[in-house]
């Protein structure tokens, strides 16, 4: 009679088929070289040998250096100016990795500055956050990997994963390390009051909420009012983003005008445009933080101005990605 299945003597039962995982591979863009180089630090690999040209007629050329055939390919290239450059050069990294045999590739997007155009707010305009994503699913990609989207909802439109990182866990932690007393957040508009509320949750103090209104496109700020009570308290300013920091230079002054202390602000993608880092520098901003998602600035930054890197987070996630287990611990569902 033969042996039963839970017998002794039965054979090993049937592994479950795994593809065979590629060797892990990071990719440097020349939008995010520093980045790169800390991630592949943080997660012990060595930068895949590459190189990007952009000609004088204004084409760009990208070449891989190495073989990447059967590999797990990250590339990392922010869509920060030179925006569209930066996006076409993304775009033949994918192609030419897909061209070479690469087994998986993930586009790492740092900062991805199409977001903001993600719906149709005017008559006959582009929604070009989806553009951008067809554009992304065309030329090969496998997966998207990215922080802070001006829109989280952006995610719906990819057909790929994607995986949205959250960079508010990285400036609290810093946060709680000057040992701020008698603090709140505030958002600057209501669009980005769940956030400053999450901000708030973190650092165990209330939030704040400014009215904000923007009457043109010269990104000039009107603030009408304050929802609620910042007398004698310490206030940390949160945004997404900024680009001329006009919006968050006059939320602090209101806030003073409103009797608040000293005035802190914390934003994950530093656009920062000509003239708005002596812009911030001469406010009444004390201190402001950004993350390493941006690293390139058309001014230097000044003094009151700290940089705070997400290398560690992304490369948390690649890790968890290469390695098939669950990345939801380091971002909000």
């Amino acid at each position: 009679m033969p042996p039963s299945p839970s017998s002794p003597q039965a054979g090993p039962r049937p592994q479950i088929f795994q593809p065979p995982q590629g060797d892990l591979a990071i990719l440097p863009g020349s939008g995010n070289p520093l980045l790169a180089q800390s991630i592949a630090n943080e997660l012990g690999v060595s930068l895949v040998p590459c190189r990007a040209h952009t000609f004088s007629e204004g084409n760009v050329f990208v070449q891989i250096k190495e073989n990447v055939r059967g590999r797990d390919v990250y590339v990392i290239q922010g869509v920060q100016k030179p925006v569209n450059d930066n996006f076409m050069e993304l775009l033949f990294w994918i192609d030419a990795l897909k061209r070479a045999s690469a087994q998986a590739v993930t586009a790492v997007i740092p900062f991805f500055s199409y977001a903001q155009g993600d719906k149709k707010d005017e008559p006959r305009v582009s929604i070009r956050a989806r553009v951008c994503a067809d554009a992304l699913e065309a030329a090969g990609a496998d997966r998207v990997l990215t922080m802070d989207l001006h829109s989280p909802q952006i995610q719906g439109f990819f057909r790929i994963p994607v995986d949205h990182l959250d960079g508010r866990a990285v400036l609290t932690s810093h946060i709680r390390t000057l040992g701020l007393q008698n603090l709140v957040v505030c958002s600057p508009d209501v669009g980005f009051a769940k956030n400053a509320v999450a901000f708030g949750k973190d650092l165990g103090c209330p939030t704040v909420i400014g009215s904000k209104v923007r009457t043109d496109h010269s990104e000039t700020v009107e603030i009408h009012e304050i929802i609620g009570d910042v007398r004698g308290r310490n206030v940390v300013l949160v945004d997404d983003f900024t680009i001329t920091g006009r919006t968050l230079i006059t939320m602090a002054d209101a806030l003073i005008e409103n009797g608040a202390k000293d005035i802190y602000a914390a934003v994950t993608h530093a656009v920062l445009s000509k003239g708005a880092a002596q812009r911030i520098g001469e406010s009444r901003i004390r201190r402001m933080f950004l993350t390493d998602t941006i690293e390139t600035f058309e001014d230097p930054l000044p003094d009151n101005i700290e940089q705070v890197t997400v290398a560690p987070l992304f490369a948390q996630a690649i890790r968890s990605i290469h390695e098939r287990t669950s990345v939801s611990q380091l971002f909000d569902c």
